[in-house]
């Protein structure tokens, strides 16, 4: 009986230890759009807390805006078997053979941010890009006493997230007669199209009054064009997802606005979606996260900590 109790003892341990072996050997995909974009490098240090307190493993590729590439890296992660794809798809289209080919492997893929249009999209841990738009509309034309002339630098062309923060944007602004969109363009998230686009609104629109950006990047680029053409203090420029470069930016009174979406908690958020969803937890089509307009009236509650 001993030895039985000894055997069944041993026995016990050794599933155990199999168990604890096969948790941590779960490794999932993070297919992020750009490695150079403050926004999405915040999102990767959440994901990769989060695994790491799970105890995963993710394995990151970057298409470094390039639709080939994404799709060609969602498909390396397949190969290598990961359990579970976080991706935020640079185009809604594009993109959908990546999504295609996961679901054929039998492997959940979430859209963390970006969302896509493909039917095989898993889930969407997104913000109410809607709502974003017309919180920034609404700040903005408050902000212009209702009158004045509004250059859009929309972020890129196909992406849903962007056509939608623009979508509700212009809902709202519609209401207002006296303010005018007197440029649109698409464009890269990167400071160096925030700069060149904004350089040829303020000269094809010598009274512009506030730039709005797609995010914080296109947002910094656009407050050096404005310095650069003398403007400081007389153009709005509005960016959103509330990096720290951005944040310093409103602190300093040269970005007016930015939305605060907490990229790390985003990511962490991802993460958690994909461990629930594996489990066979219930969850709806679109997890939200929360947003916060941030400018010189709580900016001071939002700066990053310093040691």
């Amino acid at each position: 009986m001993k030895h039985l109790r000894t055997g069944l003892i041993g026995a016990a341990l050794a599933l155990a230890l199999a168990a604890g072996a096969r948790a941590e050997s779960i490794t999932i995909g993070a297919s992020m759009a750009a490695d150079d974009n403050p926004f999405y490098i915040a999102m990767l240090k959440g994901i990769e807390a989060r695994a790491k307190e799970k105890g995963w493993s993710v394995k990151v590729v970057s298409a470094q805006n390039d639709v080939a590439r994404q799709i060609n890296g969602v498909q390396d992660l397949i190969a290598a078997g990961v359990k579970g794809i976080l991706i935020s798809p640079i185009d809604a289209v594009a993109t959908g053979p990546a999504y295609e080919a996961a679901h054929k492997a039998g492997i959940p893929i979430i859209s963390v941010a970006r969302g896509s249009a493909s039917k095989y999209q898993t889930l969407h841990v997104a913000m109410d890009e809607v709502q974003i738009g017309r919180d920034i509309a609404t700040w903005s034309a408050k902000k212009l006493g209702g009158k004045g002339e509004v250059a859009m630098l929309r972020g890129p062309a196909g992406a849903a997230t962007f056509d939608n923060l623009a979508k509700g944007y212009k809902e709202v602004m519609a209401k207002y007669p006296n303010i005018k969109i007197v440029y649109e363009h698409d464009n890269k998230l990167s400071r160096e199209e925030g700069l060149k686009l904004a350089e040829d609104a303020i000269v094809a629109h010598p009274n512009l009054a506030l730039i709005y950006g797609a995010n914080d990047d296109v947002a910094l680029g656009a407050i050096q064009a404005v310095k650069a053409a003398g403007k400081a203090g007389k153009i709005v420029v509005t960016g959103m997802n509330g990096v720290p470069p951005a944040l310093k930016a409103v602190k300093a009174g040269e970005i007016a606005m930015t939305v605060e979406l907490n990229p790390v908690a985003w990511g962490r958020l991802g993460v958690d979606t994909l461990d629930t969803y594996m489990k066979g937890g219930k969850l709806e089509q679109k997890v939200f996260i929360k947003h916060e307009l941030v400018d010189s009236t709580n900016i001071d509650q939002k700066m990053p900590k310093t040691n």
